[in-house]
C-alpha cells in the first residue's frame, strides 16, 4: 500500500470517520520541529463527535499498518471530553497547546486551562514511575554497553518532555525544543547537563569520542534524580 505518510493517514482518517471527525492533530517532537531523524515520533492525536465500537473496528485497517512502520498509534478523543483531559493529563495538553499542528479541522485546545495543581500530580507520578522503570530496564541489560545505549536513547524523550512541561510550576514558558526547555530547567534546579548532551547526540546519530556508556549512565541517572526530586519538592 506504500509507506505511510502523514498526508495519507490524514485522508484514509477522513474517508472513515466522515462528519464524526472534528480535527486531527501532529503535537511533539515533530510539530515543534526538535527531530532527530529516525528517532523522532510523530504523535497524532483524533478528536471526533462520537466513536463507537463500529468505527473502532474500522480503523484497524488504518492504524495497524500506520504502527507497523514504526509510527505511535494516535490517540482518539471524544469531543465533549477534550477539556476532562486537561485535568487527567495536564503534561500531555500544555504539550500540544505549545507544540502543535492542526492537520485537519479546528483547533480544541484553545482557551483550556491547566491547573498547576493537577501538573503537579501527573509529573511527580510520572517522574517516579519512568525512574523506577528506568533503573529496572538498566538491571535487565546486565550493564551490557550497546543495550544501556539504547536504553538511554529510548527513555531520553519522555523525560525531557516531563522537564520541560515542569517548567510551568517554575512560571517559566518552556522553549519549543526539548534540549532548550532543558537548559531552561537548569536555571532553577541544579543538575549535570552533560548526560542529557551526549544521550541527545547519541539519539541523531552524532558519535561521541571516548564514550563510556556505564559512566554516562551513571550521570544520566543521577541527573534525573535530582530533577525529580526538586519537582517532588514542589509540591
Amino acid at each position: 500500500m506504500g509507506k505511510w505518510t502523514k498526508e495519507k493517514i490524514v485522508e484514509e482518517l477522513k474517508n472513515i470517520l466522515g462528519e464524526r471527525l472534528v480535527s486531527i492533530v501532529l503535537y511533539g517532537s515533530q510539530a515543534a520541529g526538535d527531530t532527530a531523524g529516525k528517532n523522532s515520533d510523530v504523535n497524532l492525536l483524533v478528536i471526533t463527535k462520537t466513536l463507537m465500537s463500529e468505527e473502532l473496528q474500522s480503523l484497524s485497517k488504518v492504524i495497524v499498518p500506520w504502527v507497523k512502520e514504526g509510527n505511535h498509534p494516535p490517540l482518539f478523543l471524544t469531543q465533549n471530553h477534550v477539556k476532562d483531559f486537561a485535568g487527567v493529563f495536564p503534561v500531555e495538553i500544555l504539550d500540544i497547546q505549545h507544540s502543535h499542528q492542526v492537520l485537519y479541522g479546528v483547533d480544541s485546545f484553545e482557551g483550556i486551562s491547566v491547573s498547576n495543581d493537577h501538573l503537579r500530580t501527573q509529573l511527580q507520578h510520572e517522574l517516579q514511575g519512568k525512574l523506577l522503570r528506568l533503573k529496572t530496564q538498566f538491571i535487565l541489560t546486565e550493564s551490557k554497553p550497546r543495550a544501556v545505549q539504547e536504553l538511554m536513547i529510548k527513555s531520553l524523550s519522555s523525560f525531557l518532555v516531563l522537564f520541560k512541561n515542569a517548567l510551568w510550576l517554575y512560571n517559566v514558558k518552556p522553549a519549543a525544543q526539548k534540549m532548550m526547555a532543558l537548559n531552561q530547567l537548569k536555571t532553577h534546579i541544579a543538575f549535570d547537563l552533560e548526560p542529557f548532551t551526549v544521550v541527545d547526540n547519541l539519539k541523531r546519530g552524532v558519535k561521541v569520542p571516548g564514550l563510556d556508556v556505564l559512566h554516562t549512565f551513571q550521570k544520566y541517572l543521577g541527573a534525573i534524580e535530582a530533577i525529580v526530586d526538586n519537582v517532588d519538592k514542589q509540591g
